[in-house]
């Protein structure tokens, strides 16, 4: 808590207040393509910022095809050599998931970096277009089967250049707040015990798993891609609109706690980019260094459950 409060660095040699720019600083990504859902706002338009300041390839997916637009924009107002794309993604119906990966394959470029970075928090109930409870839909399910469909890419990338690939799940320290026994595999539909906040802490928690799950099988195929969860600590992005006005009472009395959205990007670029981390996988990290998930988090028979559950619904999804 400290070194939270204090911003003092970690053994990383970053912390809380470092930024983006700063946890990157004198990294060349020219060779490298990413992309990263949910990229047209908040940490995640930043991270397709920094990266493309970076010199990568930086493809941004999102729902809303005008403000993905605004921040290719944006970025090529400040950096006019920038190499952005943008497609179309919503990650709560599985048929654009997979849209949005032959539209990417179609365009044949190569995938180092995964940042499945998009998400929503704590929203009334309701189901997805595949009639699954829509924050384990968006913020797991829908990247589960993203990653899925861009694994081979990815493995064709590595085998191709040599160079490692990574995959970044940005989780939260929300996982700790979630339904008894972690995931709720017979009741993830269930509208009466249907509660917002736990039901945002599981799908977190899922992001956590299956980058523990998929590490294990890469490690298994001796693949050279690494996959990293992380915090990215609390930031005031559109994240909270369903809690604007307890959110800002909460910062007032809690501002030695909230970063700024340069703050709020830093992790997850330092988990996509920085040669420190070289084969580091199946960690999950915090103020830009690695930290310690809860023990559910770390439950492998979990992961694989978890793991085996989704590919069922992406299955049932398919076949309907």
């Amino acid at each position: 808590m400290f070194r939270l409060i204090s911003g003092l660095p970690g053994p990383s040699g970053f912390g809380s207040a470092s930024t983006a720019e700063q946890v990157t600083q004198g990294i060349d990504a020219t060779n490298l393509t990413g992309i990263i859902t949910g990229g047209a706002s908040g940490i995640g338009f930043e991270t397709a910022r920094i990266l493309a300041l970076r010199n990568a390839h930086v493809v941004i997916a999102a729902r809303n095809m005008e403000a993905a637009n605004e921040a290719k924009l944006l970025i090529l107002k400040d950096n006019k050599n920038a190499r952005v794309d943008v497609l179309k993604l919503d990650l709560a119906s599985l048929k654009s998931v997979k849209a949005f990966a032959d539209n990417f394959i179609a365009l044949n470029l190569p995938l180092n970096i995964l940042i499945n970075n998009a998400g929503i928090m704590s929203c009334p109930y309701r189901l997805s277009q595949d009639g699954i409870e829509m924050q384990f839909a968006t913020n797991h399910l829908g990247h589960f089967y993203l990653t899925n469909l861009l694994l081979d890419k990815m493995k064709e990338t590595a085998i191709s250049t040599g160079i490692e690939g990574r995959i970044v799940n940005l989780s939260s320290v929300a996982h700790i707040h979630t339904y008894n026994g972690g995931i709720r595999f017979k009741k993830l539909n269930e509208k009466n015990s249907y509660d917002d906040k736990k039901a945002y802490g599981q799908s977190k928690l899922a992001n956590i798993l299956h980058a523990n799950e998929l590490t294990r099988r890469l490690q298994a195929e001796g693949v050279n891609i690494t996959v990293n969860s992380l915090h990215p600590g609390l930031i005031l992005t559109n994240l909270f609109k369903y809690y604007a006005v307890l959110t800002k009472i909460l910062k007032f009395f809690s501002c030695f706690l909230w970063k700024n959205v340069h703050q709020g990007a830093a992790t997850t670029c330092y988990v996509a980019l920085h040669p420190n981390l070289k084969g580091a996988s199946g960690k999950y990290f915090s103020d830009c260094n690695e930290s310690k998930p809860s023990k559910l988090a770390r439950d492998a028979m979990l992961a694989k459950k978890l793991w085996d559950f989704s590919n069922k619904l992406v299955n049932a999804a398919e076949n309907s």
